[in-house]
């Protein structure tokens, strides 16, 4: 994993600015702590940071090679997990390798095949090529959005990076932010838009999406999206063809050169696979898989189960750790790290996020980073196969708006009215669901409940799940640290999407499909266990901490987050001992943590951003 940035510009000479080129290479050093690398002609300047994953002595960017007289550079975030099988074609038609990377082959698939390469891609990736011949860029996203790409287009102007810290970095993009970016903060939250890119003038390229860039403009087009078709299979036939697509998915991701582990909290979809991977590692006489968890300061003691959050974590990690025989480190935050880190996750995103689920993260990974430079996670299988409860909740099924908005006129009631009567965010919001709704791929002849849970699966995969994938590639590569997500396999996704609800709950179980496919992989009462999400601190102590923070903020006057909030609203909810308010935040109660933790987030964000409200 790396990071990648470039500057195409048809009326200035970018070799006369070599300075603003690595400026901008620089702003991504902790995506790519092991080498650094620049390429410019008058019209294209790329800049690559590298983690080395495959091939660490080999594989420098950008990658340049000639095909006749023709040259072709590339700059590449990411991991091809079909890269042998490609290989092995290439070779065949006539390609020679100096590498074993994997950016050589995608190098190659580019020049044998032109802008045609994207649909033989298996893997998370985000790249783009120069044809010198053509003057042409060409750059990519992968399928489900696993990897980040921003891009900023203006005047004959191209400006790309995998973070937006890349294109803040140059002298000609200010950081500025309209009142629809200001809705995106206030009213979507984490959520983000797909391709909004939150400061003005700032895109992001959608996932499965490319786009080439020319002396004529930038055509965007999508490579790749959900299509609905009739499931044939009958259950047993499914879980079997579940379980083989996620076992050789898994296997394709351990590929690496450099030390690799799981992330295991003990539930169905990390349990899962570590099972794989350990199972691997015996076969082939890799050694013993590491495995990691994370846990808080005292969380034994404050801990409380709730209908998000049913039991802890640790007792089931201990489970599968003694029955896989893995190597298993766990890390214990305390609250002073986790509110320092709060202000490391808006620098990781260049915004606000999720909160103490970022900052905590972000603690996680520098951890893990010591032992490890790979790491395979669970994300996307509640996504996937439909295991948030919001998928089997009348009210949020039966609500006109995202499962994760129902409080979202709860939210707006904080804000100040001069930003209400703005950016008016409950009509933003029920605009971005109608777009949303209008997007999905339907299927004849499905009644009303399976349409509705068509609808439900895809705000999931397209609004939800970038989300989270956004937050794991942002807090991971922020220490170097790359996360492997198994179930964003596109074979798996688009078998999975045409799966229909009740096979999918096979079992009357939230994910009984999958819990049926892993079946002999899983012991019994692990395969039966209730979601239980990402875990989170239930110290009072950290309540304490944020809330004293947020009254800090409220009492200085020059704090750029005062015109947003009311201020008196948000002061009664600090001085309130309770902290515990009943609104849905993302899945799980939104309580005095979360809220002041995102003001105090935004309130960052704006000062060190210096942010322009324009």
């Amino acid at each position: 994993m790396c990071g990648i940035t470039g500057w195409i510009d048809w009326h200035k000479d970018l070799t006369q600015f070599p300075s603003i080129l690595e400026n901008m290479t620089e702003t991504l050093s902790l995506r790519g702590p092991d080498a650094s690398g620049t390429w410019i002609t008058p019209r294209c300047a790329l800049g690559h940071r590298r983690l080395s994953v495959m091939d660490p002595a080999n594989g420098a960017q950008p990658m340049i090679r000639k095909a006749g007289e023709n040259t072709f550079a590339i700059v590449y975030n990411g991991e091809l997990y079909n890269a042998p099988e490609l290989k092995k074609e290439l070779e065949l038609r006539g390609h020679k390798f100096q590498t074993t990377c994997d950016t050589e082959v995608l190098l190659a698939s580019y020049i044998e095949w032109g802008r045609a390469c994207v649909d033989r891609l298996n893997g998370i990736f985000a790249f783009a090529v120069w044809n010198d011949e053509e003057q042409s860029l060409f750059l990519v996203r992968d399928r489900l959005g696993v990897k980040p790409f921003f891009y900023s287009y203006q005047d004959g102007r191209l400006l790309f990076g995998s973070e937006p810290k890349a294109i803040l970095a140059h002298p000609d993009f200010p950081a500025q932010i309209s009142g629809e970016g200001l809705a995106e903060i206030f009213a979507v939250g984490p959520a983000r838009t797909p391709g909004h890119g939150v400061y003005k003038n700032l895109s992001e390229l959608k996932p499965g999406h490319c786009m080439l860039m020319d002396a004529n403009g930038i055509q965007i087009r999508a490579y790749w999206k959900l299509e609905s078709k009739p499931h044939e299979d009958d259950v047993e036939t499914t879980a079997a063809k579940v379980h083989d697509l996620l076992k050789d998915t898994v296997i394709r991701q351990l590929a690496s050169d450099v030390p690799i582990c799981t992330l295991l909290s003990g539930g169905l979809d990390s349990s899962a696979l570590t099972s794989f991977a350990a199972q691997y590692y015996n076969e082939l006489g890799l050694g013993t898989l590491h495995t990691y968890s994370i846990d808080y300061v005292d969380n034994d003691k404050h801990f409380k189960a709730n209908v998000f959050q049913p039991n802890s974590d640790a007792p089931w990690i201990k489970r599968m750790t003694e029955h896989l025989g893995t190597v298993h480190h766990s890390f214990e935050f305390d609250t002073p790290e986790l509110v320092e880190a709060l202000k490391t996750g808006v620098y990781a995103r260049d915004m606000p996020g999720m909160a103490d689920v970022d900052g905590s993260l972000y603690l996680f990974c520098r951890e893990i980073k010591k032992e490890a430079t790979v790491a395979i996670s669970g994300e996307a299988a509640d996504e996937i196969f439909g295991g948030y409860p919001w998928f089997h909740r009348e009210e949020s099924l039966n609500a006109q708006t995202f499962p994760w908005a129902l409080a979202t006129r709860d939210r707006v009631n904080l804000l100040s009215p001069e930003l209400i009567d703005w950016v008016k965010p409950e009509q933003y919001v029920q605009e971005r669901y109608r777009q949303a709704l209008s997007e999905v791929p339907r299927l004849a002849g499905e009644n009303a409940q399976q349409n509705r849970m068509r609808e439900m699966s895809y705000l999931n995969i397209t609004r939800f799940m970038p989300t989270l994938l956004d937050r794991k590639d942002r807090m991971s590569m922020a220490v170097g640290l790359e996360v492997r997500v198994p179930f964003c396999d596109h074979r798996l996704v688009e078998y999975v999407w045409n799966i229909p609800w009740e096979v999918k709950t096979a079992g009357d179980r939230e994910k009984g499909i999958l819990r049926k496919a892993l079946r002999g992989v899983l012991p019994e009462d692990v395969l039966t266990r209730k979601k239980s999400p990402y875990p989170k601190t239930h110290n009072p102590n950290y309540l304490a901490a944020v809330r004293s923070w947020v009254l800090e903020i409220l009492n200085d006057s020059s704090s750029p987050l005062l015109q947003f909030i009311d201020v008196a609203k948000i002061r009664a909810l600090a001085e309130n001992d309770n902290g515990q308010f009943n609104l849905p935040w993302f899945g799980q109660l939104m309580t005095g943590p979360q809220l002041f933790a995102y003001l105090a987030q935004v309130d960052t964000w704006l000062r060190t951003y210096k942010v322009a409200i324009r």
